[in-house]
């Protein structure tokens, strides 16, 4: 007999847990330039009391998740393995890994996979060339969908309204000069993604930076991820992305379509 997944919950249902809620929320307030925070700063970046705060980092703390040396807390390793639990249940990383390093040995420019969460893409596997951004990425670094060539693949992707509704909540900073930010315009660019098949963002996430990307579709057709090539504005024009690095991307999405069930 075929089991029906459960409806997704609000905050306001009985069966949602609060404390577990609290306690992830304090999690993702470490990132870059996050790494040792005090209560006090969790407590400002969660938007919890510090009462709240406290009780969930001692409890983290417990569990081997969090560290502290009586004024800072920082997390543990032992956070890797949420982290693993995704990448080990998912054939996606594993499957495209080869794709990726064969595009990059193909067009020597870094190449990588995404998917989106929420208002951002959450990188899921790379494979890098050099350095091309001011941040380094890799597996599970986090960028805005809205100004990279990823997230506006995965956002043309979604029904109109529901793309309009994240675009609207999301923090759209003018990053560049060149970054679009009001809803309107970067609908008709995700309408535009639509029409061509693929992105192309050219200095709207960190000036000197292009980037192209095409969608990854499973054997179902369906789409489950985006893939792109960075490159240095000033070494690779717009030109070149469309006609020697475009097509080795579409080829290699299509190549990957047959493992991902």
């Amino acid at each position: 007999m075929n089991m029906q997944a459960p409806a997704p919950i609000t905050p306001q249902d009985p069966s949602f847990i609060s404390a577990l809620a609290r306690g992830l929320a304090v999690i993702r307030a470490f990132g870059a330039g996050r790494e040792r925070l005090t209560l006090a700063d969790i407590a400002r970046a969660t938007d919890l009391p510090r009462a709240t705060v406290r009780r969930s980092l001692l409890t983290l703390q417990a569990l081997g998740y969090v560290a502290s040396d009586a004024k800072h807390f920082m997390l543990t390793p032992g956070v890797l393995s949420l982290g693993y639990a995704y990448l080990s249940s998912t054939p996606l990383p594993r499957a495209i890994q080869p794709t990726l390093e064969m595009v990059s040995e193909k067009t020597n420019e870094s190449s990588s996979c995404a998917i989106l969460d929420g208002g951002e893409i959450v990188y899921v596997a790379r494979a890098a060339t050099r350095r091309i951004m001011s941040v380094g990425l890799s597996t599970g670094s986090r960028l805005p969908a809205y100004c990279s060539s990823l997230g506006r693949v995965l956002l043309a992707d979604l029904p109109e309204q529901e793309a309009r509704e994240l675009l609207s909540d999301m923090d759209r900073r003018k990053l560049t000069p060149h970054t679009l930010t009001d809803v309107n315009a970067l609908m008709e660019a995700l309408a535009r993604v639509r029409a061509d098949g693929f992105c192309l963002v050219d200095e709207e996430l960190e000036i000197g930076l292009r980037s192209i990307a095409v969608p990854v579709r499973n054997a179902a057709g369906q789409v489950i991820a985006a893939m792109n090539v960075s490159a240095q504005a000033g070494r690779v024009s717009r030109e070149n992305l469309m006609r020697e690095i475009l097509p080795v991307l579409q080829q290699a999405a299509e190549s990957v379509r047959p493992a991902l069930i």
